[in-house]
């Protein structure tokens, strides 16, 4: 029997219906053969981070979710993705644009990696606040693997922007 390990995703949408596209990526990971959906953190929106100037406006609504799997790192990856084109995600040369989906794999149990297709734990999400609150309210004092610091710890140590703030239609 394949090993089961506990995966952490940050999950993002500022394009469309953007909790329909939470909510969809959510039922999309339960339903996927491998992965069982454990835990779900509040939303929030969040101003954009690292995106062309023209679309600094499309606020983010984010989420973070822990999943169980027993997939390998490779198809965990491959299942991500074909889990975000399925929901209309389009990969583009230009990075920052909007998008209905992003699902970003933050965690594969204390897995560290770093190859061309895939860096683990996700390298800028220490510095990220749409991916340490979230957290936060699930494992306020969780170490991201190859860190000493627990995720309220590094929450606190970021400065207030950008701007992130509970959603008030979410748990």
């Amino acid at each position: 029997m394949p090993e089961s390990r506990e995966a952490i995703l940050s999950l993002g949408s500022n394009q469309g219906d953007r909790l329909a596209g939470l909510d969809r990526a959510c039922a999309a990971l339960d339903v996927w053969p491998g992965i069982l959906l454990l835990d779900r953190s509040p939303v929030y929106e969040t101003e954009p981070v690292d995106v062309p100037p023209a679309f600094s406006g499309h606020l983010y609504l984010n989420r973070v979710v822990i999943v169980n799997t027993t997939l390998a790192p490779a198809a965990f990856s491959n299942a991500i993705h074909t889990i975000e084109e399925h929901l209309g995600r389009v990969r583009g040369a230009t990075p920052g644009l909007p998008r209905v989906i992003d699902i970003d794999i933050i965690t594969f149990g204390r897995l560290r990696l770093d190859t061309p297709e895939l860096t683990l734990p996700h390298p800028r999400a220490r510095a990220r606040r749409f991916v340490l609150q979230p957290l936060a309210d699930l494992r306020p004092d969780f170490v991201l693997p190859g860190d000493t610091q627990t995720v309220s710890d590094l929450l606190r140590a970021l400065p207030p922007t950008p701007r992130v703030t509970r959603h008030p239609t979410t748990a």
